[in-house]
Order: C-alpha cells, then structure tokens, then sequence
C-alpha cells in the first residue's frame, strides 16, 4: 500500500505535468486542448481495477469519466468532478513560468495551480490509491476530469450531462473549491463549502452611432465616446444588496467578531463596509455575495484610425443573486442606462440562474466528520462562490453539488482569493497532501 507521503507526491507530480500541458481556454471551440490531460489521466489510472471512458464531443476537447461500481444499487453514489483547462496567463506578469510546473520553496507554481488542477490531481490520485486497494464502495464512485469548465462547460460538464447521464450521474457531487481554513473570533477554524453559486448572464451591449471622418470629430456621433459614458455608468451603478439564506448561514457560522458580522447582515450598512474594509478579499466577496453584479470586460470597435466609429460591442459579465431571472437583469441594465438605454441593444449569450444545494445531506455530515480529522474541531460552514462551477449542472438535475478541498494554513484566504485568475498562481504541497488523503478519508466514510 502507498504511503501518505509517496501518495501526496503522486500528487504533486501529476499537477506539474497537468500545468505544463497547457490546457488553455479562450472560450473558442479550438482552444482548450484538453486531450493532452484526459490523456495523462487515463494513463495514470489504467490498470487500476477502475472503468474509464473518454469522451471527445469535439476534437481535443476530451473528459476522461473513471468508476468503481457499487454494490448496492440504493445506495449513494459520490462523484469527484475536477476540470483540466485553465484561463490565459501573461508571463509577463509573473515571477515564473506560468507553464512551469516548478517546485520552488515548499509549492507549486502555474496556472491552475488552485483554479483547480490541485484538486483534479488529488482527486485522481485519492481515486486511483482507492481502486488499486480493491476498495469496494456501496454507491457508485466516480472521478470525472473534464474540459471546458472555464467556457461554461459547453463541451464539458455540460455535454456530458446532455448526452452521457447514464456514465456521469450522481447523487452527490464535490468540485472546486472550498475548504480554506478560516479562524473565527473563538479561535476554531472554519472550512468554507460550496453549497452554491450566482447565476452567469453575459451580455453584449451594442452601442451604435454614424460614421465619420476622424480628421473632423466636432459634433459627430461617435459610437465609442458614447460607449465611454455607457461603461462609466454601468461602473458607478448601485445595485440594491440582497441578503440571502447562504451568505447569513455563513456570517452566523464564521464566528466573526461583530463589528464584521454586525455590518455583513445589515442591509443598510454593508455597502458601506465593503467599500472601507481593508480585507479587499473579504470586502469583494461580501460585496458579490450580496450584490448582483456588472462588469464591463471586453470593447470591440474601429475599422480604421481616422474613421469616427459607427458601432461599439460591450461585453459585460453579470453574476446574479438567487431568485433573479433574465427579465430582473434586463431591468438593471436599462435602469443602469437611464437615458441612453434607448440607445443601446441588450443580446444575452449565456442565461444561467443561481443554483444552491441544501446543507441537511448526509455528505455535509460526513464532510463535517472527515474534516476534523484533519482540523481537530473545526467547523464546515456554508458559503456561495462568487463564479461559477460544473457543479450547477448536477443540481439543474436535482442532485446535490458542493465545492470542497482541503488546503492549509501556509496561504491565507486574501491571497488565495487574489490567485484565482490571477497573477503568481501556486499552492503549497501540504495543501496537496491534505486534498489528497481528504477523498480517500471521504469515501471509506461516506461509501463504505
């Protein structure tokens, strides 16, 4: 039988190599190329006693679907659903190769390191040490690497639920994140999990006005100043806070001194300590948790220099609060416009409502028992993440989704927070050995 240590370095070495893959996910059906990690990971996991299937719904944009039958068909089946692409990284930006894969001090460095090739790794790694014991669970066990979670899941989660439910169903789910140990005013730690995450409305504000000649700009109707204004409003909008049943569970459970929780469960008083709270990790996702959100983030327009611009195309990346449908956003943009709301044409290419999972399953208790083998004492508590998850389509299914890990102490929740889709991304290998024998504590619990 493998030992911890020797487990955890598994671990750490399929993360290297999953960094260095390069999975990369611009959103376009092309990229993404997940084939060169559903490959390592069904390489990994050949010969151990477990079922794989790949499924390539385009081409390159593989996930590898791995499963221990249960024995008992009425029991509980447990799903690990970890994703193989990554977002865009500037090298430029970073103290090393994004790409890299090193080991340097203690952690490993590279996109995905935590947004969440550390949890896909230890995940297979749990995984595969459990097939290779001939454990044999009660539900159904099954580990899932997929692609294109970072593009909404089209050729991913989302693919696989529309066109493989039979492989990839389950009546329980983990993903990413959670499981950051925070102190609460008492001294315990607290362990965040994922029970649920905003809705995705992308939009695409068109902005139109009339072509002219650069060299004469007087009096001209210049679609891109007029989307400067646009953009400015949409920034400086307020959106009413909301406080939900997920985010006062949280607060409650944190154990936060109360000149925190006071202001967080005040709907009066919690924009004004987001925006004076020195936490900024803190501060942003109290603000997102309690807000539905706009953020311009892409602008096309131009044809040429010295030609006034006739059309200008806003992306904009809103992330609604539960209970909030299309016509709710649609309603916020326009009120955001004000007057030039008439001006300007509102296209959604991605409508996804908020999705939340109850905390009274039988996983939460076994996730609350297994964590405290590992933090003495300490306590899950609920929490939404700001972005979204693969787990939303499980629970769109009915199912249970949450998002868990394991992580240590050596990275506080303010820098982990600044990594995701940042710069300088790295995760230390405690951390990894601490997912890792998580899952395998997790399913002798909850399988056996």
């Amino acid at each position: 039988m493998a030992t911890e240590r020797s487990l955890a370095g598994e671990a750490v070495d399929l993360l290297q190599h999953l960094i260095r893959n390069t999975c990369v996910n611009d959103g376009s059906p092309a990229s993404g190329h997940e084939q060169r990690s559903a490959q390592l990971l069904a390489t990994y996991l050949e010969g151990s006693g477990a079922d794989l299937q790949l499924y390539e719904p385009e081409p390159g944009r593989t996930s590898l679907v791995a499963k221990i039958c249960g024995s008992d068909p009425s029991a509980p089946s447990l799903t690990l659903l970890g994703h193989t692409d990554v977002v865009p990284a500037n090298a430029d930006d970073w103290s090393h190769d994004p790409f890299g894969g090193e080991l340097i001090d203690g952690a490993i460095w590279g996109r995905g390191a935590i947004d969440m090739l550390d949890l896909t790794a230890t995940m297979a790694t749990g995984f595969g040490h459990l097939a290779r014991s001939g454990f044999q669970p009660a539900g159904d066990f099954t580990y899932i690497a997929v692609a294109d979670e970072e593009a909404q899941g089209t050729f991913g989660t989302r693919w696989l639920t529309e066109h493989a439910l039979e492989d990839v169903q389950a009546d329980f789910v983990i993903t990413e994140s959670g499981g950051f140990p925070m102190s609460g005013a008492d001294g315990v730690i607290r362990l965040p999990v994922i029970v649920g995450e905003k809705g995705v409305h992308w939009c695409r504000l068109i902005v139109r006005g009339t072509p002219g000649h650069g060299s004469q700009p007087l009096r001209t109707d210049n679609a891109l100043v007029k989307a400067a204004e646009v953009i400015r409003r949409i920034d400086r909008y307020q959106p009413q806070p909301e406080l939900h049943e997920a985010w006062t569970r949280f607060v409650e459970g944190m154990g936060f001194p109360p000149e925190l929780s006071e202001p967080m469960l005040d709907p009066l008083r919690i924009d004004a300590f987001c925006d004076e709270l020195p936490l900024v990790g803190l501060a942003r996702q109290a603000h997102a948790c309690t807000h539905t959100t706009m953020a311009p983030t892409i602008a096309r327009t131009g044809s040429k220099v010295n030609v006034i611009p006739d059309r200008v195309e806003l992306d904009v990346d809103i992330r609604s609060l539960p209970g909030w449908e299309t016509a709710d956003v649609r309603a916020m943009i326009v009120e955001a416009l004000g007057d030039l709301a008439g001006t300007v044409d509102i296209e959604f290419g991605s409508e996804q409502r908020s999705t939340v999972s109850p905390v009274d399953t039988p996983l939460w208790d076994a996730l609350q028992r297994v964590s405290s083998i590992f933090y003495p004492g300490a306590r899950t508590v609920p929490f939404m993440t700001a972005g979204a998850t693969d787990a939303r389509f499980y629970r769109e299914l009915g199912h249970i989704g949450y998002g868990f890990g394991l992580h240590s102490t050596a990275i506080g929740f303010e820098q982990y927070g600044a990594m995701f889709h940042g710069i300088d991304e790295h995760v230390d290998v405690e951390s990894v050995r601490l997912s890792t024998e998580l899952w395998e504590a997790l399913a002798r619990d909850f399988l056996a």
